[in-house]
């Protein structure tokens, strides 16, 4: 079928000149995004440079004051469908300390689809399929609270998972998960991938995750300094200390360390 007669040339994602402040400080510079269908983006830079930011804007959690962001070639604003995208947070700033089992968690993930709020048998096999794909269909009476810090990012990522998106966003996986549970992780994203769906990932490092990534966004202090292959691909092996200079890094800009990123 010819990509243009279903809107698969239609950008998932995209970002135009986007700027939000924190406070009186500017956070996003005017930045430009775009991830199409079926593509893995990694959002890259060193801590403060706006990645989780920019993705908090996306799903609308954080203020623009300039911009335009569209999902699915709708404007945010206007978006509803909502079931379409997943949304993995960091795990340090997701709700901690609710009385919760993993099967209550995950569920609330699929009330998007869920008519009236009532999840029915459809509802449940996603469920646990979601857990299953994650390792943690034997955990699933356990309270969220007696979990590791890797299982509970497993279940945040079911809980994504449950509403079957097609647009998965994730706020560093791999971020303090031990190396079982990065690898348990990684599985799980080749799986998404393998079944088309959209990725866009904000990392401190690329990891195991490198395989899958198809194209990577440098920020630093809120402008887009690299857009392109991941840095490891630019032409020198990503060690600390060696730099990749982006041919459109705004004039004024170091070239990127990928030192910082790691």
């Amino acid at each position: 079928m010819d990509p243009s007669e279903d809107g698969m040339n239609e950008p998932v994602v995209s970002l135009r000149g986007v700027r939000a402040d924190l406070g009186s400080r500017p956070v996003l510079r005017g930045i430009d995004l775009t991830v199409h269908h079926g593509e893995v983006v990694a959002l890259l830079g060193a801590n403060g440079s706006g990645k989780s930011t920019a993705v908090r804007s996306i799903i609308g959690q954080v203020q623009t004051g300039a911009g335009e962001i569209e999902l699915f070639g709708t404007d945010r604003r206007r978006f509803r469908d909502w079931h379409r995208v997943g949304y993995v947070p960091q795990r340090t700033t997701a709700a901690g300390g609710v009385p919760a089992t993993v099967t209550e968690v995950v569920s609330s993930g699929r009330l998007s689809r869920a008519r009236f709020g009532v999840l029915r048998k459809a509802d449940h096999a996603a469920v646990r399929a979601a857990l299953e794909l994650v390792g943690m269909a034997d955990r699933a009476k356990d309270s969220v609270n007696a979990l590791s810090g890797g299982q509970h990012q497993r279940v945040l990522i079911a809980r994504a998972l449950a509403s079957e998106p097609e647009l998965l966003i994730m706020d560093e996986p791999m971020a303090g998960v031990d190396l079982a549970s990065q690898e348990v992780l990684a599985h799980t994203l080749r799986e998404q991938v393998s079944q088309g769906t959209t990725v866009l990932l904000v990392l401190h490092e690329l990891g195991p995750l490198e395989p899958l990534i198809d194209r990577a966004v440098v920020l630093r202090d809120g402008c887009v300094v690299h857009d392109g292959p991941p840095p490891k691909a630019v032409g020198q092996h990503a060690l600390p200390g060696h730099d990749h200079v982006h041919p459109h890094a705004p004039a004024g800009h170091e070239p990127i360390r990928t030192g910082l990123l790691s």
